[in-house]
C-alpha cells in the first residue's frame, strides 16, 4: 500500500484542531477500557489498520485482555462485555453505520441513556465522532500503521 498525501504537510492547523478535540475526548471522564473498546471497534468497521494497531495496543496498556479484543467484531453474541459497554458498542455501531440507516434506532439511545449520563452520552459522541474523522483521514490517504521490526520482516 503506497501512501496518498500527508494531512499534517497540507494542512496541518485544521490536524492541529483535530486533535485537540482528540484530547479533550481522551480526557474526559470516560473509562479509558471503553474509549480504546469504542475507537477499536469503530476502526474495525471502518478497516483502519494503522488505528487498529494503535488501539489494540492502547487497549491492552488500558487493561483490556486479548480474549476481549479478539472478540469485539462479535461482542453480542459474547458475554464478556458488561451493559455500559454493550450499550456504549451498540451506539458506536450505529453512527459509524450512519449512512447505511439514516438513523439511530431508539432502543441503542435508550440503552446508552440508561448507562451513561447526558454529559457521558456527549462525551461519547465525539469520541465515535473523532475516531471515524481519523479513520477516514487515514484510509483515505492510506496512512501506513507502524510496524515493529518482526512484523516488517515477517511482511517482507
Amino acid at each position: 500500500m503506497k501512501p496518498r498525501l500527508n494531512p499534517y504537510k497540507a494542512l496541518p492547523d485544521l490536524l492541529e484542531a483535530m486533535q485537540n478535540l482528540q484530547t479533550r475526548v481522551n480526557n474526559s471522564g470516560l473509562e479509558k477500557s471503553l474509549q480504546e473498546l469504542v475507537k477499536t471497534r469503530a476502526s474495525q468497521i471502518n478497516g483502519c489498520a494503522f488505528c487498529l494497531h494503535m488501539h489494540t495496543r492502547d487497549a491492552r496498556a488500558a487493561g483490556e485482555t486479548e480474549e476481549r479484543l479478539f472478540l469485539l467484531e462479535a461482542w453480542r453474541e459474547s458475554p464478556l462485555y458488561n451493559e455500559r459497554e454493550r450499550a456504549a458498542l451498540a451506539w458506536t455501531e450505529a453512527l459509524t453505520r450512519l449512512s447505511d440507516t439514516a438513523s439511530v434506532a431508539d432502543d441503542v439511545y435508550e440503552a446508552l441513556r440508561a448507562s451513561f449520563t447526558e454529559e457521558e452520552m456527549a462525551e461519547l459522541t465525539l469520541l465515535v465522532v473523532a475516531i471515524n474523522g481519523w479513520n477516514r483521514i487515514n484510509v483515505a490517504f492510506r496512512i501506513p500503521h507502524p510496524m515493529t521490526a518482526k512484523t516488517a520482516a515477517a511482511a517482507a
